[in-house]
């Protein structure tokens, strides 16, 4: 925690420019930047259930594009897919 206290005859404007000065030599600033976004890692259950959606429309794609039902660097249209699970 960052403190600063008035010296004798300081107006409000140098104060301020001194906490300011404070707060960025402290770091605290940009580490709460840092951290502003982060997310939270994924469990094993949901990474390992998203890489294998991944290798079915993969191959899904391949097959699909064997076909003819779909044009290299389109989008699936996953609607109209009959899922087989």
């Amino acid at each position: 925690m960052i403190s600063i206290k008035k010296k004798e005859k300081e107006n409000s404007a140098n104060l301020l420019r001194r906490f300011t000065k404070k707060v960025r030599q402290s770091g605290i600033l940009m580490s709460a930047r840092k951290n502003r976004f982060n997310q939270r890692a994924k469990n094993k259950r949901s990474v390992r259930m998203s890489a294998l959606r991944r290798n079915y429309l993969k191959g899904l794609r391949a097959e699909m594009t064997k076909l003819g039902e779909v044009t290299p660097g389109k989008k699936i249209d996953l609607s109209k897919i009959k899922k087989s699970k």
